[in-house]
């Protein structure tokens, strides 16, 4: 969601178009009903991208009744293309944008534009008074039993039934799983092979799984652990196993009272705002999965000065596994040794983008390509500040 607003920020800067305040999707799995204003700070969003784009709250009464151009924008797009679209203005004086996201290019854009991506996902999009109040009260609270872990757990129902992952769960599991898949319109993919995808390294760890990564990597017992989450698939008896390992396991729902968390029940949006402010200001974080949030947070905390984020290799941690399952190994010092070897280059530590992967062609390699927004390095890094106020051009 944040990197889909700072790209629309961006590209109507580059169209020299004034901007809407977006309209959120509300055909996600859990059917949030949030609007803008319910997760950002609306009136600072506008203030501090005044310099940069014109921001109106809602199209003017006098265009509503106008032909709009509805545009799907091409994925991962340079200036250059959106300099030809500016050619709808000569027809058009609204352009209804259907999809926001991956709508640029990840590199190989002026300074500026990346700059300005990075104003408006770090410093405009502040989210709403009520969730950075009880954000920060969330943070304080857990900082007072120490420095804590942050994991993100993705292993909820929406991302299972889309990833297709079913290992380790019962029959009726998969099957609920799959019929979800199979009914939610919007998902292209149906037919998915759960074995493929975990050798892949494409499913979430299951909790299971972290808990014997973090064991490896040596985190000890007594480690404070947020579970940035919302309802894990299978509840209480699926992280009996990680709660057995590591037992100060913290969720928002044991630190926070009912009365404070009431204004966000039903709002995964708004929940999920919640933990994002406690991970990015955690000492360690840990996505047990690469979605669009585990990226904005790890990105966020290398903006912030590089904080150790510690990416897991899902397909060698699969690999490794499979091994333990199959006795060739031990969990002991040598399975941690292959596991802190494995991890000692992703840890969140200075460095610039990813390219694309080595014989990737055509429009497929911008898919391999490390997102902008999960290593905003060296653009919006490379001089602290730099970037707060409007870039000459």
């Amino acid at each position: 969601m944040r990197a889909g607003i700072s790209d629309m920020v961006a590209v109507a800067r580059i169209m020299n178009a004034t901007l809407v305040i977006p309209k959120l999707d509300k055909r996600s799995f859990w059917h949030d009903s949030s609007i803008f204003s319910d997760i950002f700070d609306e009136e600072h969003f506008m203030k501090t991208l005044e310099r940069d784009v014109h921001i109106v709250k809602e199209l003017p009464k006098e265009l509503e009744s106008l032909p709009k151009a509805r545009k799907h924008f091409t994925t991962w797009s340079g200036v250059s293309y959106y300099e030809e679209m500016a050619h709808l203005w000569q027809e058009y004086r609204v352009i209804n944008v259907a999809k926001s996201d991956s709508r640029l290019a990840n590199n190989y854009l002026p300074i500026n534009i990346q700059r300005l991506r990075c104003r408006a996902f770090y410093y405009a999009l502040r989210f709403a008074p009520p969730i950075e109040s009880l954000g920060k009260k969330l943070v304080e609270r857990m900082r007072r039993h120490g420095p804590y872990v942050a994991l993100h757990l993705r292993y909820e129902k929406d991302m299972l039934a889309f990833t297709g992952c079913t290992y380790g769960l019962t029959t009726s599991e998969a099957e609920e799983l799959t019929t979800i898949r199979q009914n939610t319109h919007h998902w292209k993919t149906k037919e998915i092979n759960s074995t493929d995808q975990r050798i892949g390294g494409y499913c979430p760890l299951t909790p299971k799984e972290v808990g014997i990564f973090l064991q490896a990597l040596g985190y000890p017992r007594n480690t404070s652990i947020y579970i940035a989450a919302g309802e894990i698939y299978g509840g209480s008896a699926r992280l009996a196993e990680l709660r057995y390992r590591f037992p100060n396991l913290v969720f928002k729902e044991t630190i926070a009272s009912k009365s404070e968390l009431e204004p966000f029940l039903n709002h995964a949006s708004q929940t999920a705002a919640l933990d994002y402010i406690v991970s990015v200001e955690s000492v360690v974080f840990i996505p047990s999965y690469s979605g669009n949030m585990a990226r904005a947070v790890a990105g966020h905390r290398r903006f912030l000065g590089h904080r150790k984020t510690i990416t897991p290799d899902r397909k060698g941690l699969v690999s490794l596994f499979q091994k333990l399952e199959e006795g060739e190994l031990l969990e002991g010092q040598e399975f941690s040794q292959l596991v802190i070897e494995m991890h000692k280059l992703r840890q969140g530590a200075p460095r610039k983008r990813e390219g694309p992967l080595p014989g990737v062609r055509g429009r497929a390699r911008f898919r391999t390509e490390e997102n902008f927004y999960e290593n905003p390095f060296p653009e919006c890094i490379c001089k602290k500040n730099s970037f707060k106020s409007k870039e000459k051009t």
